[in-house]
């Protein structure tokens, strides 16, 4: 987007209004800005035991330090059959909440909060990590295990799931509780619950993924009972101070599925139960389906949503340019924006937005340590001058 001299100068003299630097509070978290980190899957555990390593420590803190108001997991499971691959995160024992614990300490570092995405596969689980480039279910031989959803029923390409008992679901709303806890423990700041593409939650939802016999199952009120459930213990063990989020899939893009009205009604009640913001994302339940990929192209979602049902919203889906995520805020759609693909390429995205929408380096999200490197105001040239540390100043 070209901007000329005037647009320049209104963006000066409205600095103090622009709301994607603008702190947001939900509950008695004060995010400092409203450009977060999506949750996104590194498929990075190596020991396969779903305890965080390295590499999380570096990409999570990475966006930390280059300026995110939150950071947000990839989605980390609750029970070992849970992961979508055996490379996945997980929060079902202590030891994965000591090596989270690490990883919260050193975004708490850099004045950034951060949230855990709590999460359960469902029919889509013990599948191959990404770059492993291998499609199909893992079989039991090579460390696969039999995955479960609401109904026996196939996703395509992956084997049958069992159907889940009455028993097993209370196991799994039990799951998410224990998780929370420990969240909670480790030091994290926001839970977020995955009821989105296509994973365990989403599947009961879906009149494409759930065909029950029985009170979990057939109308609407049946088929988002696990998420009630899930919301409700989760909420139990979650400190009332802390937030908690709902990613949904706003539609599955698919006529006879899901839809944006049944996100609004369903977002509208899980709010009376304690959630206080729905990242709104689409997709994923039933493969192929017909998206209608552009610039911002599920934001009209979260406007809907967020209009309708009155809650504060998310809004993804190739949002990459600081001024389309300010007047997404502007325009009403969403309370914060969630950056995915665009964080992978740019760690420290936030503050080159900052300095495209004129925010001075005074109050833009720098650490010390990058204060050095900070983009020049302007009208200001760098200088290859070398300072007494003998860096560029």
């Amino acid at each position: 987007m070209t901007r000329t001299a005037a647009d320049v100068t209104q963006i000066e003299k409205d600095v103090r209004t622009l709301l994607l630097f603008s702190p947001l509070r939900l509950r008695e978290l004060e995010l400092k800005n409203r450009v977060w980190l999506s949750p996104m899957c590194q498929y990075s555990v190596e020991s396969q035991d779903g305890v965080p390593a390295d590499w999380h420590l570096v990409h999570l803190g990475a966006r930390a330090a280059g300026g995110f108001g939150l950071i947000m997991t990839e989605a980390t499971a609750v029970l070992p059959e849970g992961r979508i691959s055996p490379h996945d995160t997980g929060l079902w024992n202590e030891t994965q909440q000591t090596a989270w614990a690490r990883i919260v300490d050193f975004v708490h570092s850099q004045n950034t909060a951060i949230g855990v995405q709590l999460a359960h596969a469902g029919r889509k689980a013990s599948t191959w990590a990404l770059a492993l480039r291998r499609d199909g279910t893992i079989p039991a031989a090579e460390g696969g295990w039999q995955a479960v959803g609401p109904s026996p029923v196939a996703l395509d390409g992956l084997d049958t799931p069992q159907e889940m008992t009455r028993e097993d679901i209370a196991d799994t709303v039990r799951a998410f509780a224990a998780a929370a806890s420990r969240a909670d423990r480790a030091g994290f700041d926001v839970i977020e619950l995955h009821a989105a593409h296509g994973y365990l939650i989403h599947q009961f939802l879906s009149p494409l993924s759930n065909f029950r016999a029985d009170d979990y199952g057939g109308s609407f009120d049946n088929r988002a009972k696990v998420l009630i459930e899930i919301v409700e213990a989760v909420r139990k063990e979650w400190p009332a101070g802390k937030p908690l989020f709902v990613r949904f899939s706003a539609s599955e893009w698919v006529d006879g599925g899901w839809t944006v009205e049944d996100t609004a009604e369903l977002a509208g009640r899980v709010q009376t139960l304690g959630v206080d913001l729905i990242d709104v994302s689409s997709g994923g339940v039933v493969a192929p389906a017909r998206l209608a990929v552009g610039p911002g192209y599920q934001v009209p979602f979260a406007r809907q949503i967020r209009a309708t049902a009155g809650i504060p919203t998310g809004a993804v889906g190739l949002i990459t340019d600081p001024e389309q995520a300010e007047r997404i805020l502007a325009e009403g759609s969403a309370d914060a924006v969630l950056l995915a693909r665009a964080a992978l390429r740019e760690p420290s995205w936030p503050l080159r937005a900052a300095h495209a929408l004129g925010i001075g380096r005074d109050r833009a999200p720098y650490p010390t340590q990058y204060l050095k490197g900070a983009w020049p105001r302007r009208h200001q040239r760098e200088h290859n001058g070398m300072g007494r540390e003998g860096s560029n100043r």
